[in-house]
């Protein structure tokens, strides 16, 4: 849910004298922003419904009827609503901000990014702006233009954990590591209980070599997720990387237990195992993980060392052909073959 959405609260327009002589219509204006400082937004709604059939060119009014239709995930009504209200007041930041946001929940992310760089361009000063427009570009894969965006956001609020943790993953997008390690930090400093906060230092970690600041940092996010499959994986595959076996089996199964479609903890479990000296429990693990991602060849090349290992040189030999195979019709990117270091 786009938490930064009410952060903007409805300012109350201005109204011109025949109305603001209108008791029944001030009553309803007060209403409905009573409603939604209260989470009451079909309330809301009624309320601004009523004001708008009175006064249907009262910007409060139809702010407010936009920002609950939002709220309430009644999108059609919430972009049919914003479109007139932004073609009647075309230089409103608050509507074009929800229309982008009606657009964004609606799947139409062109749409939304349009909405909300007209939003910015109006109010460049609002953090929720920045943020939202952060978040669809982060959708559309534009890690560098989110990151820009969100170095605004936090410099409008720096307490804001979350702004914090998605500014660290878009410089991790565009390999600023060392910079999202910073950010990472900066949430938890603000928010020890920030949602994966530690998760997400941890893969900066281990994607610098840091094994065992990720291992600590996976362990205190496994505190408070124990059963999140993910950190189980990573944290798994960061003690079978520092040779810590025994231990890397135990995460690594459970792993598998509660997330049985991960071809990734398979493979890790296939090649902990086989690592550990359980050859039997490694080929079947690892024949998991071929099921599950045909196209990988990095199983295929564990199985062959664990095959050898167990003197069935034809079956090895047909998993190393196998494994040269997928290999070569990898793709290449910047002249490097794609997938898995073995």
């Amino acid at each position: 849910m786009l938490g930064s959405m009410m952060l903007g609260m409805i300012e109350l327009a201005a109204c011109p004298p025949a109305w603001a002589q209108s008791p029944t219509l001030q009553a309803l204006l007060r209403s409905g922003q009573t409603a939604l400082e209260a989470d009451d937004y079909a309330r809301a709604a009624a309320s601004f419904e009523r004001a708008r059939q009175i006064a249907p060119d009262n910007l409060q009014a139809n702010r407010g009827l936009v920002l609950s239709y939002l709220q309430l995930g009644r999108l059609r009504e919430a972009s049919q609503f914003g479109e007139e209200s932004v073609a009647r007041w075309p230089r409103d930041a608050q509507l074009q901000h929800w229309l982008g946001l009606a657009y964004f929940k609606a799947g139409q992310t062109a749409a939304a990014l349009a909405a909300l760089q007209r939003s910015e361009a109006l109010e460049g000063t609002r953090f929720d702006i920045h943020f939202d427009l952060a978040l669809v570009l982060l959708q559309q894969n534009q890690s560098g233009g989110a990151a820009k965006e969100l170095e605004k956001a936090v410099k409008l609020q720096p307490s804001q954990a979350l702004a914090h943790v998605l500014l660290g993953r878009a410089y991790q997008n565009t390999n600023r590591t060392l910079q999202a390690v910073q950010q990472f930090q900066t949430a938890l400093r603000a928010d020890p209980d920030t949602p994966l906060g530690h998760y997400h230092l941890a893969f900066a970690y281990a994607s610098l070599g840091r094994n065992p600041e990720a291992i600590t940092e996976y362990k205190k996010e496994l505190g408070r997720t124990p059963d999140n499959p993910q950190v189980l994986y990573q944290l798994g595959h960061c003690l079978l990387e520092t040779g810590r076996l025994e231990e890397a089996i135990g995460y690594l199964k459970k792993a598998t237990e509660l997330e049985p479609s991960s071809s990734g903890s398979a493979y890790d479990l296939g090649k902990a195992l086989f690592l550990a000296g359980d050859a039997e429990a490694a080929v079947v693990a690892l024949q998991r993980s071929i099921a599950l991602k045909p196209a990988d060849p990095s199983p295929h090349y564990q199985l062959a060392r664990t095959l050898e290992k167990m003197g069935k040189s034809d079956q090895a030999r047909q998993e190393w052909q196998r494994f040269a195979d997928l290999k070569k019709a990898q793709p290449e990117v910047g002249g490097m073959a794609t997938g898995r270091s073995q």
